[in-house]
């Protein structure tokens, strides 16, 4: 027997982690059947899953900054017109992984056409240099690659094959090379020669949509960059055909980088133009500038307007000296003229720097005679004919250089005149100059501007061109695509630990779920946990047929449980006194096996040689004679109901199993009212008077109220049964609150039904041991296959 109180309570709801586990080993072979299936689960989807090979390639995305002529205006960079950004890490990765780019590779490999071999467990597919044979469709790509069906060939010979619709339908046998005509479009089916052609193959050719195809590579591709702070990114695809995966990746990056130079030569082309049709423009416009210079100097009649400027500067200083000299020497010729009309007799000024030789020489003549004459008039007078003939020609040569002066004179001032009206025209071009000068100097500049940008564009033409030439692609390739040689999954290496563990970890999962959610009473800790009353121990699971009787000889656990039981019964009922002999026994609801406690209480006293009294005491649902399998008999009721009966004239002695009987009767239609009507008290003052003790088999408690009536002031001990795995942990409350309001006195807990041997049993506790060094050798005598399975 055990008290109970609320340290007890406490300790019970400490955490032992001994029963925690044995409560899950007791299951030993649910985690051995889980281990088992675990390991097999994995090899089954090892033989028929497909392994997946990973293939990886990594790449270097150019930096556009250091391209030339990377945009439209990049040609114009130098001019500040334009300039080339660094290209967006991010985009590029996102132009790798557009839906566009991977259509446009699915289309060149046509790859929208799966192979599929059929196998014994598993289909395998075919592609590249696996492929027996290939399908070459031609209708319209647009049609063709919109397509959603399926197709099956099968080889009949090495140059016929029999082919089959979606449907399973045989459409028909032809020879490979053949023209196959069909809704769709015509195909033919062509024999690759890499591999030989098996009798029977079968394959299955999926064709589906190219967009459905795409969409599904670009899922599965993944790129990302190596690391943050370099350009290096890292392409890897999963699949099942690892040269199909290589390719992929290989036509991907080729793909973009070709169309990455098509967009450069795109953009270098439309530059091209540009710069092209700006040189014409430009051209034409510098011819009409080229014009109107020509004009213009045609029209001045200019050639160097510089150097013409200089030149009549030259003249204009030339013609003013010339004009002073002529001037000068005309002055010098009035002189001469004045000095000769009025001095007759003097001599003529000579080497006067005039122009003419000829009146030199006749002033030089006169001098001369004119000096011989003065020099003969002092010797010799007027008449001498000498003198006369010298006087002669002194006048003469007077007339004559006069004359020559008068003409010279007449000469030099036409050539004055002359002089002047040459200095007055050059006069004139100078004062034109500054404004000639202006616009030719404007149509000069814009001469020069349009013939600069002319020149710059035509550099520019030729870089272009040479870039356009030289286009280097987007991506480098630094590690070319490549599968190892292993498959990433399924990993052998994982599958089987993994599956072990789970084979493990679901069973206890399961079990912990079950005990979660299992709201039965199932220990005698759920007891001590709940209950206040004593506990007098717990009585194992009987599984045989009918109500369990003890024997004298019998050593079995459910008899020493009961021996055990008697001995607890007899403590209690020792510390009320030795006319403390009144037994009640119940329990919350029906089934819990109080009849079948009360019949082997009973048996297991008068085994102790003490005479006991079983009353059966539940009128509303008697059951003693069923249990005991003897014939009904007037029992309890009719005691209750007829005041003239006396017990002794309704008790039978049981001479099987040694105690007295008081069965309950036929089922009154006012049991509370017979238990109530004092005769009931009666019968135990008669049964106290004759017997050693009287077990009471009561109503349960949560049915009908008479047990609780009946048991105010009458019970010397009142056992509650409850049932292991039966009651509802929350209907605990019932008895709970009956004890601790006093309504039922003396009360103490049997768990009965408990299973020793399971986890939630009470093998472990209070009831370990049952039956040991009695003999009972039945499990040691199985065998040890019987044993692991039992």
């Amino acid at each position: 027997m055990q008290e109970n109180n609320k340290s007890n309570t406490l300790k019970s709801e400490d955490f032992n982690l001994r029963e925690f586990l044995e409560k899950y080993l007791f299951h030993w072979k649910w985690f051995v059947f889980g281990l088992l299936l675990a390991v097999l689960g994995a090899f089954m989807f090892l033989r028929y899953t497909t392994p997946q090979f990973e293939v990886t390639s990594t790449i270097l995305i150019q930096d556009k900054e250091n391209e030339s002529l990377s945009s439209e205006l990049s040609a114009f960079e130098d001019l500040g017109l334009a300039s080339t950004g660094k290209s967006q890490f991010d985009t590029e990765i996102g132009i790798l992984k557009s839906r566009s780019l991977m259509e446009r590779v699915i289309q060149k490999i046509k790859i929208n056409k799966t192979y599929f071999a059929e196998g014994s467990f598993r289909d395998s597919e075919l592609y590249g240099k696996s492929l027996p044979f290939k399908i070459n469709f031609f209708g319209r790509d647009s049609l063709i690659y919109a397509k959603d069906t399926l197709i099956s060939i099968t080889t009949t010979s090495k140059s016929n094959f029999d082919l089959i619709n979606a449907k399973g339908k045989n459409i028909g046998n032809y020879v490979f090379g053949e023209n196959i005509k069909s809704k769709i479009t015509d195909f033919t089916v062509i024999p690759t020669g890499s591999v030989p052609l098996e009798i029977g193959l079968k394959i299955n050719i999926q064709i589906s949509p190219i967009k459905i195809v795409a969409e599904s590579y670009r899922n599965q591709i993944l790129i990302e960059p190596v690391n943050r702070k370099s350009s290096l990114v890292k392409m890897s695809l999963k699949g099942a055909n690892k040269e199909k995966s290589s390719d992929i990746l290989s036509f991907l990056l080729k793909q973009y980088n070709i169309e990455s130079i098509i967009d450069k030569s795109l953009i270098a082309k439309k530059t091209d133009k540009f710069i092209s049709e700006r040189v014409n423009g430009i051209s034409e416009e510098l011819l009409l500038l080229d014009n109107d210079v020509e004009v213009f100097k045609t029209t001045n009649k200019l050639t160097d307007l510089d150097f013409e400027a200089n030149i009549i500067l030259n003249s204009n200083d030339a013609l003013e000296k010339e004009t002073l000299d002529l001037k000068t020497q005309l002055k010098m010729i009035d002189y001469v003229i004045d000095h000769i009309s009025k001095n007759d007799k003097d001599l003529i000024p000579s080497n006067l720097g005039l122009p003419s030789v000829s009146l030199n020489e006749s002033a030089s003549r006169y001098n001369e005679i004119l000096l011989e004459l003065n020099r003969l008039s002092q010797s010799s007078n007027d008449l001498n004919p000498v003198i006369i003939n010298l006087k002669n020609q002194v006048d003469n040569l007077r007339v004559s250089v006069s004359q020559s002066l008068l003409n010279l004179k007449s000469t030099l001032t036409i050539t004055l005149n002359d002089l002047e009206s040459q200095e007055t025209k050059l006069n004139s071009k100078i004062t034109s100059v500054p404004k000639k000068e202006r616009q030719f100097r404007d149509i000069k500049r814009q001469q020069q501007i349009i013939e600069t940008l002319y020149l710059y564009l035509l550099q520019k033409k030729e870089e272009n061109a040479i870039a356009l030439a030289v286009k280097a692609p987007n991506a480098k390739i630094i590690d070319v695509a490549y599968g190892g040689p292993r498959p990433i999954s399924p990993r052998r290496i994982l599958v089987y630990p993994i599956s072990g563990a789970l084979g493990i970890l679901v069973p206890f999962v399961l079990l912990y779920l079950m005990f979660l959610f299992d709201n039965k009473v199932q220990t005698i800790d759920d007891l001590d946990s709940n209950l206040s009353a004593p506990i007098l121990g717990d009585i194992p699971r009987y599984k045989g047929d009918g109500e369990f009787i003890i024997s004298i000889t019998d050593t079995s656990p459910i008899t020493e449980a009961f021996r055990i039981l008697r001995t607890n019964v007899y403590f209690l009922l020792a510390k009320k006194g030795p006319d403390a002999k009144t037994i009640f026994v119940s329990s919350t609801i029906k089934g819990e096996g109080k009849s079948f406690v009360s019949i082997n209480l009973a048996r297991i006293i008068s085994l102790s040689s003490k005479k006991v009294l079983l009353i059966g005491a539940d009128i509303r649902s008697p059951k003693l004679s069923e249990y005991m399998n003897i014939p009904d008999k007037d029992g309890l009721t009719h005691y209750l109901a007829i005041d003239t009966l006396a017990p002794e004239e309704l008790i039978e002695h049981n001479s099987l199993y040694n105690f007295d009987i008081l069965q309950g009767g036929v089922i009154a239609p006012n049991p509370s009212e017979l238990l109530m009507n004092g005769r009931f008290d009666k019968l135990l003052t008669y049964a106290k008077a004759n017997y050693d003790y009287i077990i009471v088999d009561t109503a349960p408690v949560n049915l009908v109220t008479d047990t609780v009536e009946l048991s105010e002031g009458k019970s010397d001990l009142f056992v509650y049964v409850i049932r292991a795995n039966y009651l509802d942990k929350r209907m605990l409350k019932i008895p709970e609150k009956l004890y601790e309001s006093e309504r039922i006195k003396d009360m103490a807990f049997i768990l009965n039904d408990t299973n020793p041997k399971s986890a939630h049993g009470y093998g472990y506790g209070y009831g370990y041991g049952y039956g040991y060094g009695y003999g009972n050798n039945e499990h040691n005598n199985k065998s040890w296959f019987k044993k692991l399975f039992k």
